[in-house]
């Protein structure tokens, strides 16, 4: 495994994030995904962008996970966390807002303003309370969608929770193998009932199961894997396997099912393996959170921009550059002065453990849908 900071999780995480716009596209321009590549290529199973997703989780298991161990403080874990998170989160639901919204509303400057809307909006969603996510006289495009303000914002909450049971989990002395298999099962459990029959129907428990259950699956595989990264699990025949049971769930109908244990690995096993050239992405910044949160109002501004009638290509090839100059400047202004403000580490009697392979810093986390 690759020494400190020698990975491609930069890398993954820069394309995770753009597989995301991607698929989104697809759903702001007609209002369905059901072109998407990858929904064709599976059958109708997933898109793209929900595979970044769940390569985010996956990363972020990996590295949060890491950085309790690291921290050694609940504190500063938890503060690390929130800096990486929400600082770049409000700018981002406040330029919707009072950026974005007022030029597309079809209400008057002072009417828009004079709304309570736009300031849950903004309030709401940066404590990760999607309640409000329309705005009043907003619509984007004619159809299903087109009233959505930031549709990625949803797994922010979800991830954040992740980052939670990481804590309690340390603060147990619970952070184990055996309890991050268990994870991993319940999850992939939760997948499968969610599967075949949605969870809440199956009265309250599943109804809270429904909501964040199945993503643990992702997140716990990653604990998985960064818990067993000094055994052999990161080796070439593995990920040969792994590909070869990602390519069959495919025709046996479990693509979803089986990521947590194929797709996972996979994303992991290139983010670590000495074979691949290190990819320098970060000289530019760690652009994939902002990429992430500002890809879904920008991609509305361009169909709204092109008169509501857009092709999904016009819609990513607009979107993109516009999306990483707002990430870069995010990044560049906003997070990266945040985490300058995280609490002082403590010094420590016990050495520090450099086995890890990785180091978590500010380049190395994301979320969502990928910030560890």
């Amino acid at each position: 495994m690759r020494g400190t900071r020698q990975n491609n999780f930069d890398a993954l995480r820069l394309i995770a994030a753009a597989s995301v716009v991607f698929s989104h596209s697809f759903l702001i321009a007609e209002g369905a995904q059901d072109h998407e590549w990858l929904i064709w290529l599976t059958g109708n199973q997933s898109i793209l962008g929900l595979v970044g997703v769940f390569v985010f989780f996956a990363i972020s298991g990996f590295l949060v996970t890491q950085s309790f161990e690291e921290t050694g403080d609940a504190w500063r874990f938890l503060a690390k966390r929130a800096l990486r998170i929400f600082p770049g989160l409000f700018v981002a639901t406040l330029l919707s807002a009072f950026a974005l919204a007022p030029l597309v509303t079809t209400l008057w400057p002072s009417a828009f303003l004079g709304r309570p809307e736009p300031y849950e909006y903004v309030v709401g969603n940066t404590l990760l309370d999607q309640t409000v996510h329309e705005l009043p006289g907003v619509m984007f495009v004619n159809n299903p969608v087109g009233l959505e303000i930031n549709g990625s914002l949803w797994t922010l909450r979800l991830e954040f929770a992740m980052y939670l049971m990481v804590l309690v989990l340390g603060l147990l002395r619970l952070l184990t193998v055996p309890i991050a298999i268990l994870l991993l099962a319940f999850g992939m459990a939760c997948l499968h009932f969610e599967m075949l029959y949605p969870l809440e129907k199956w009265g309250w428990f599943f109804q809270l199961l429904s909501g964040w259950g199945w993503l643990v699956a992702f997140f716990a595989a990653g604990m998985v894997l960064y818990k067993l990264r000094n055994t052999r699990i990161f080796d070439g025949r593995v990920a040969l396997l792994a590909l070869a049971g990602l390519v069959l769930s495919v025709p046996a109908r479990q693509f979803i099912l089986l990521f947590p244990l194929c797709g996972c690995y996979l994303g992991l096993w290139l983010a670590l393996t000495p074979r691949l050239p290190v990819i320098p992405v970060a000289r530019f910044g760690d652009l994939s959170y902002g990429i992430y949160i500002y890809g879904w109002p920008v991609e509305q501004g361009v169909v709204w921009l092109l008169g509501g009638r857009a092709a999904w290509w016009q819609v990513f090839l607009l979107a993109l550059p516009a999306t990483a100059t707002l990430a870069f400047l995010s990044w560049h202004l906003v997070e990266r002065p945040a985490l300058r403000l995280k609490p002082a580490a403590r010094r420590s009697p016990v050495a520090p453990r450099r086995d890890a392979g990785v180091e978590v810093g500010p380049a190395a986390s994301m979320v969502s849908l990928g910030r560890s």
